[in-house]
């Protein structure tokens, strides 16, 4: 509920009026995480800037593991990446399949090497 009159993506909000923010819908916005500069916004970018995401939660909700599991993603994809360096896609790009529930990701990433 919002606690007073706020205005969020061009819509006006006013205080008591119940806001609902869909989790599906995090880390997809065009400004920050697409752009000429980017990858489509939904496709993995290695390379990008993770700082303004939200998916380790924010403020309070933020979750007290995300640097071990920073660290840990980041020693797991090196050290694929360097034993596999020929690692890649098994299938076309716009085969793969995203589940779109109570978590977005992939089932499965089909690969060879």
């Amino acid at each position: 509920m919002a606690l007073e009159d706020v205005e969020l993506g061009g819509v006006e909000i006013k205080a008591g009026e119940g806001v609902i923010a869909l989790i599906s819908t995090a880390n997809r916005d065009e400004e920050t995480f697409g752009g000429p500069d980017h990858r489509p916004v939904g496709e993995l970018d290695l390379d990008g800037d993770a700082h303004r995401h939200i998916a380790f939660g924010f403020g309070v909700h933020q979750c007290l593991g995300q640097s071990l599991a920073r660290a840990e993603l980041q020693i797991a994809l090196a050290t694929l990446f360097r034993r596999l360096p020929g690692l890649h896609l098994a299938v076309p790009r716009d085969e793969l399949r995203f589940s779109d529930g109570l978590f977005y990701g992939m089932p499965s990433l089909p690969v060879r090497w």
